[in-house]
């Protein structure tokens, strides 16, 4: 990508990405940094924590004790933990908050977490809803509404369980739910190819709400921007792979994953979608997912909750998200897009 001056404005987005992709922040010039708020949430053993590590390229969660085999049987429940990332990307400061949710899906009756997950991110939206309408306003105030929803579906190679299919059409009102594979490397190419497309056919049978870049709709959009999204669409689900070991390769530090078979360069886009996935997240898609939690997200929660509708539609993951916060009741203008 070239500016006006002629200047190549592409970045390497990671120190360890294998591509340059175009610059494309648009709050460079938020000086205290940007809040991103990111939920991960998947069975135990995909990967959740070492993605985590890789994405922030710092061990932010140092590796667990093993299990004591005798208390293997015994399912712990589900947690929310927060951790806190300040990092530069692109120039610039993302001030990254994750929530991970060590525990989902260990019992044989997932309920539970479901409604633990819905309450979670509906409590966000309540209190952004109290703060609007404050008379004064706290300046300290953080908005911590999800910005996206990483749901890790486990690589069986066959379609998705229901599980699966019950989470993120509860959850898909909820937040910008994308579905990621974990341990994607357990497949051949050939196997997660055709589990991607089973995947998506179950996603579309079951009219699961997942984010899937879509277009504008008001031809806002430049070609560039239409054929990334149309490209990033037809990836879905991303399928990832996370690492932390670093090896020099031809004096460059290269992510692997280390078989005897060979190795998986974890930010190859030939190998794993992972260095895709990261630059959607905290680059050219960020300000997509604050602005959609905001306007669409979050604009149909505070109709159903001024309506008194949350049950009906949390019970109704069919239901349209509008595509913009225009066509809503007029309500007070929001500080926290």
């Amino acid at each position: 990508m070239r500016d006006g001056s002629g200047e190549d404005n592409n970045v390497a987005p990671s120190v360890f990405s294998h591509v340059s992709r175009p610059g494309s922040h648009r709050y460079k010039n938020a000086k205290k940094g940007l809040p991103f708020n990111l939920m991960l949430v998947g069975e135990s053993g995909l990967g959740r924590t070492t993605f985590l590590n890789t994405l922030c390229e710092r061990v932010v969660v140092p590796p667990s004790e093993p299990p004591n085999p005798e208390q293997a049987h015994i399912a712990e429940p589900m947690q929310f933990k927060h951790y806190s990332v300040d990092m530069e990307e692109d120039g610039m400061r993302i001030l990254l908050n994750i929530i991970d949710t060590p525990g989902f899906g260990n019992g044989t009756d997932n309920e539970s977490c479901f409604n633990q997950i819905q309450e979670y991110l509906e409590t966000q939206f309540d209190d952004v809803l109290s703060e609007e309408n404050r008379i004064k306003r706290n300046i300290k105030f953080k908005d911590l509404r999800v910005h996206a929803l990483l749901y890790f579906i486990n690589p069986t190679g066959h379609s998705l369980r229901q599980i699966d299919i019950e989470l993120m059409r509860r959850l898909g009102n909820r937040a910008n739910v994308i579905p990621v594979i974990g341990r994607s490397d357990s497949l051949t190419p050939r196997e997660l190819v055709l589990f991607k497309q089973r995947i998506m056919d179950d996603i579309a049978a079951y009219g699961i709400p997942v984010f899937s870049f879509p277009i504008s709709e008001n031809d806002e959009d430049d070609e560039e921007t239409v054929e990334e999204n149309a490209e990033l669409r037809a990836m879905l689900p991303f399928a990832t792979v996370g690492c932390e070991e670093v090896i020099n390769e031809d004096g460059r530090p290269v992510r692997v994953r280390t078989y005897p078979w060979g190795v998986v360069q974890v930010d190859n886009d030939e190998h794993s979608d992972f260095d895709r996935l990261r630059y959607v997240l905290l680059n050219s898609h960020i300000g997509d997912l604050r602005e959609r939690t905001q306007n669409d997200i979050y604009e149909l929660y505070r109709t159903e909750k001024l309506s008194g509708n949350t049950a009906s539609a949390a019970s109704n993951p069919t239901a349209e998200t509008p595509q913009s916060h225009a066509a809503m009741e007029p309500h007070p203008r929001s500080v926290f897009a």
